[in-house]
């Protein structure tokens, strides 16, 4: 028979208990993480969302209290009323353990099963496992300081952009399908028979029409949805902190969101950044790092060896130039001794997943040398390559030749391989920085046509709003991305507010006249009216989150996240529905629910 609270209240959580309230009787509740039977004596620890604390039971408890004690598992629930002593055994691992309660009133108020995992930190369990009872992996108190950080987080945001002048107004979650970029996530209309809601993927056109509407601030902690495949530090449910200005310069936009980093870090983390951030436009970033969101807390930059190699010998090399691609590289400086054949084997394996064709080359150990291609050249060439790369006894250079875009993968990739791989990353250190000057455009080999970079309403640079039609490969935007860590935290762009310049934007992107008009029509005609020069940014709060707190994984920020085929775990979601509520959507599916279980 369970026990019912009968007006006993809470006065204290666990972690709250001190040595301030030696003598004094207080109640506390929570589940049971272990209990101790060493006979005359029980000892408990009871945990919730802020830590443990110890009740304590001997000979002279009331014996129904103490049988009540004896008989407690783990995850039980139970509520506590006891008076706070000094324990004679302090336990300096956990904030309350110069106390315990020793309880004379115990309340049974929930009984559990065995989990089918621990559920304490520290414990090595099957990812799937823990998604499957999150309820249980969320009880852990990592998960829970995550969530608690995660909420922190949030508040210092409101704070902050309430300091400076911004609204918070919400935005619709059922819009128009405006496709371009990621697929849609589709919501069919009950009486709009055929037709469809899309969920947003981000408030993009909604916050500019707001500045439009003449709210010059405004700001949003919004969920998007983005249906594409998953990584390690993306979900297809996600939330940003959005955010928009009128009357504003990239500078301007920059200011007030590296404050607000500057604000968040400082608050939760207590560390000190300091302003302005460093900036490197998009093609110093992937030159020097092959990435437009590099880890600059280590050094292995890129060279660019296409000057001394045009014209080799070596067909891998010269070829790739002449097509126009680099030759690039990497020193693996001091690791020649860590780095056997059979290592950097692996590695050539590891960059062909970044479409490279291979990985050529030289180990220079103490006494001896290899190289899979330094036969190939004339003296002098590698010569200069050595030269040109520092190379030392003990280093590794590390060559891809490829089109640009390859070798910038590939090379970027492999630097922070070796990083993880031999702790080149300095603990307890953070790297933020700007990256501007994004290409306006890229072009999609599957489409054969340039489409945005970012999205169709970024603005160009001033000095490249002439070539967007006729060479927009070479067309720059006014776009601005914050890196921390290696990650992309934020991102934005100063807005198109030129409604002729906008229709510039959409006749190179392909659209017709009726095309733009029948996606982006009502903006089309906002913009009319009068539009205030604009801009603005969105930080990835998921994301954030998971990089502020040094965690590489980003299901470890969320309370319940999809897994890798965007389904999730714990509710087996998504799952068929009756044929009745099919039948009132309009819709008639024709894949087999069975076949749709199976494939979960």
């Amino acid at each position: 028979m369970l026990d019912r609270m009968n007006g006993l209240k809470r006065t204290h959580y666990c972690a709250e208990v001190s040595a301030e309230d030696i003598g004094n009787t207080v109640v506390v509740c929570g589940f049971v993480q272990k209990q101790r039977d060493k006979g005359n004596l029980i000892f408990i620890d009871l945990r919730d969302r802020t830590g443990i604390v110890q009740l304590t039971f001997d000979e002279t408890t009331d014996r129904d209290v103490f049988e009540k004690a004896k008989g407690v598992k783990s995850e039980f629930v139970l509520m506590a009323k006891g008076k706070v002593l000094r324990r004679e055994s302090v336990n300096p691992d956990i904030p309350t353990g110069e106390v315990e309660i020793f309880v004379d009133d115990l309340r049974l108020l929930s009984r559990a099963q065995t989990p089918p995992f621990p559920v304490s930190d520290g414990v090595k369990v099957n990812e799937e496992l823990r998604l499957k009872y999150r309820y249980l992996d969320l009880r852990r108190s990592e998960m829970q300081r995550n969530l608690r950080m995660r909420h922190k987080l949030v508040k210092l945001a409101r704070d902050y952009y309430d300091e400076n002048g911004f609204l918070e107004i919400e935005t619709p979650v059922l819009i128009k399908s405006t496709p371009e970029g990621a697929r849609d996530y589709l919501v069919p209309s009950r009486v709009h028979p055929g037709c469809f809601y899309a969920l947003p993927q981000s408030p993009q056109l909604y916050k500019q029409l707001l500045m439009l509407s003449g709210c010059d601030r405004y700001m949003q902690v919004a969920r998007c949805f983005r249906d594409e495949d998953l990584r390690a530090d993306r979900q297809p449910e996600f939330t940003q902190i959005d955010l928009e200005m009128s009357f504003v310069e990239e500078d301007d936009v920059m200011e007030v969101n590296e404050g607000f980093m500057q604000y968040m870090m400082k608050k939760l983390l207590g560390k000190d950044i300091i302003l302005p951030l460093p900036r490197l436009t998009y093609r110093e970033a992937m030159e020097r790092f092959g990435s437009d969101k590099p880890d600059t807390r280590f050094g292995l930059e890129l060279q660019d060896l296409s000057g001394v190699l045009k014209g080799c010998s070596f067909k891998v090399f010269a070829s790739a130039i002449e097509n126009g691609g680099s030759v690039r590289a990497i020193n693996a400086k001091g690791l020649a001794d860590q780095l056997s054949r059979k290592e950097i084997d692996k590695l050539t394996d590891f960059v062909k997943t970044y479409r490279a064709k291979g990985l050529a080359y030289t180990r220079l150990t103490a006494d001896a040398e290899s190289s899979s291609y330094e036969k190939f050249l004339s003296e002098e060439e590698k010569a200069a390559i050595r030269a040109q790369m520092g190379a030392e006894p003990g280093d590794v250079i590390f060559i891809i030749a490829d089109k640009d875009g390859i070798v910038f993968d590939a090379l970027g990739a492999l630097r922070c391989e070796l990083a993880k791989r031999f702790g080149l990353i300095p603990e307890d250190t953070d790297a933020l920085l700007w990256v501007t000057d994004f290409p306006l455009f890229e072009y999609d080999e599957d489409s054969g046509r340039y489409v945005a970079k970012h999205h169709p309403f970024t603005a160009p640079k001033d000095e490249d709003v002439d070539i967007i039609l006729t060479d927009p490969g070479k067309a720059r935007a006014k776009a601005y991305d914050m890196v921390m860590n290696g990650y992309e935290i934020g991102g934005g762009s100063i807005r198109i507010s030129d409604p002729q310049l906008q229709k510039k934007m959409f006749e190179a992107l392909g659209f017709s006249e009726d095309e733009a008009q029948k996606r982006f029509g009502f903006l089309i005609d906002a913009f009319s009216y009068g539009a205030p020069p604009h801009g603005g940014m969105a930080f990835g709060l998921d994301r954030l989150v998971m990089v502020a707190l040094g965690i590489d994984n980003i299901k470890e920020v969320i309370a319940f996240p999809k897994v890798q085929n965007a389904s999730e775990l714990m509710t087996r979601c998504p799952a068929p529905v009756d044929e009745e509520q099919l039948a009132e959507l309009s819709i008639c599916c024709t894949v087999e629910a069975e076949e749709t279980e199976e494939s979960r």
